[in-house]
């Protein structure tokens, strides 16, 4: 640390020796920044504010049936896309200066000029715009601001509306093309319901559940059948004389005597009695009612059998083909032999049904499948049309509201004006700085001029630099004379520094007089 500050004493100590060469770089520096302060052209700067007003009546009332657009994101994206080089272009025209430019060069860089002092400034409150540009020309100046407000306004008018013009027949190509897709996958659908019919059960029945039911519609029918075809076999025997039916017998004998049509009723409510005394007890109504019935044709088969009886007692020589009971018999086998038929018909259609049920039952996953792509393609267009016809009437009601009620009001608050003072540069700063930068630049020019020539002012740091061993050291021992003339020095050097602030400071002085007095 002691050996740093050695140093640094012994650089101060050799700047200070220089500081004559310092304070006249430092004045010589200041001058030139003087100058050059004073040279720099004033500019002028004229502004205009303009209020964008947003609200509408009609807006709140539309919420909900008309997008809302979000304006104040719209007018902060006009605000920075403004600035672009068509526009520049055209503000160039629109404030004649067009007229100077003598080649492309100059009119490049009069573009690339205006799009880095053109500005738009948002408050970021009130909606509320600020539109200011710089210039030597006052007057040029208010022409630019003037055309660029214009440019701004002029930009905010038919592009939304044009946008919506543009959106409504990209909504109308779209419903277009998907109106027929959505057509076509009517038309697949359709097709393959009708080749599919079958398939269509009622009440939402699955393939399995309809096979299973014929399954059951089948056995039925195939036990019916087996028990007309036993009725009519034994019809066929009575007529043949198989089982003795008109011969006459002791009375109350009849187990041997058989009447198909009492005795195939009787068997039926035997089977039922047999499936209620399944599920209830012998006291169920059910049961009581069912053998009420069973003894009653029962009943009634006796006396039939008493009835043929005596007729056959009666009438000994009577001829069988003659006789009503055998009439009656007949007529019984024929409706036998129909009712035959018709379950023989009714198994063959169940059969067949049972068949065809069970061949769709094997396609039916990749059926199914067919199905479901056909009905989710109908969906999916179904869906995209209807969502499309929304936008298409939310996009025109839209369009109605812009077209009533405008994207946003602009109203020009303050007409563009000239500042009646340059705001640039502002010298009262500039001459401060400049005056830093000569003290600056003289301490560096005496730093500079003693590294150049430097003095030693100790035996250890001239042996440090030339690396020669120093035998001794002799002290200045300064007389009267000398010390008069070092501090005459001294005198001029603070003189002139002081000299050199005051100079700077009645230049700031007299600057912010004028400004006072143009105020």
């Amino acid at each position: 640390m002691e050996e740093i500050l050695r140093q640094a004493q012994v650089v101060l100590r050799a700047s200070w020796q220089r500081r004559r060469l310092g304070m006249l770089a430092a004045w010589l520096i200041g001058a030139i920044a003087a100058g050059v302060i004073l040279r720099i052209p004033d500019k002028y700067e004229a502004s205009a504010r303009i209020f964008v007003d947003t609200q509408s009546i009609l807006k709140p009332l539309m919420s909900g049936l008309a997008v809302q657009p979000n304006v104040e994101w719209q007018i902060m994206m006009l605000s920075r896309t403004l600035i672009s080089r068509p526009n520049v272009e055209k503000l160039i025209r629109m404030a004649d200066m067009d007229l100077s430019i003598k080649d492309k060069a100059a009119r490049e860089e009069l573009i690339e000029r205006l799009t880095k002092t053109l500005v738009i400034q948002s408050t970021n409150r009130d909606n509320l715009y600020t539109i200011s540009y710089r210039d030597s020309d006052p007057a040029k100046a208010q022409r630019v601001v003037q055309a660029l407000v214009s440019i701004f306004v002029e930009s905010s008018l038919g592009d939304k509306r044009q946008d919506s013009t543009t959106a409504r027949k990209f909504i109308d190509d779209q419903i277009r093309g998907t109106e027929k897709k959505l057509e076509d996958a009517e038309n697949r659908l359709k097709d393959f319901k009708l080749r599919n019919v079958e398939l269509q059960t009622a009440e939402g029945k699955s393939s399995i559940d309809r096979l299973s039911e014929i399954a059951v519609m089948l056995d039925k029918a195939r036990l019916e059948l087996r028990e007309a075809e036993q009725a009519r076999d034994a019809l066929r025997r009575q007529i043949v004389g198989e089982e003795p039916v008109l011969l006459p017998e002791a009375p109350g004998a009849d187990s041997g005597v058989s009447l198909p049509e009492i005795d195939g009723r009787i068997e039926t409510q035997k089977r039922n009695l047999d499936a209620l005394l399944q599920r209830y007890t012998d006291q169920h109504p059910d049961v009581i009612g069912t053998r009420r019935l069973i003894k009653d044709l029962e009943q009634q088969k006796r006396e039939e059998i008493i009835t043929r009886q005596k007729f056959a007692a009666v009438n000994p020589g009577s001829s069988v083909s003659s006789n009503p009971v055998f009439q009656q018999m007949k007529v019984s086998l024929a409706e036998a032999e129909a009712n035959v038929a018709s379950l023989r018909t009714r198994v063959a259609e169940y059969e067949s049904r049972h068949k065809r049920s069970t061949e769709l039952l094997k396609t039916m996953p990749q059926i199914e499948a067919e199905y479901t792509q056909l009905n989710r393609d109908y969906d999916i267009n179904k869906k995209n049309y209807e969502q499309l016809v929304t936008r298409r009437e939310s996009a025109e009601l839209t369009g109605d509201l812009e077209s009533a009620s405008g994207l946003a009001d602009f109203r020009l608050i303050d007409p563009p004006r000239v500042s009646s003072t340059p705001v640039a540069p502002n010298r009262l700063v500039l001459l401060p700085l400049g005056l830093l930068i000569a003290i600056a630049g003289g301490v560096f020019v005496a730093f500079v001029a003693s590294q150049l020539r430097p003095v030693f002012f100790d035996g250890k740091s001239l042996r440090e630099v030339t690396g020669i061993p120093v035998l001794g050291t002799v002290t200045l021992l300064p007389n009267e004379a000398r010390r008069l003339q070092e501090r005459a020095s001294l005198y001029r050097f603070l003189l002139a520094g002081v000299a050199l602030i005051v100079a700077y400071g009645a230049g700031v002085a007299m600057l912010t007089f004028m400004s006072q007095r143009a105020v």
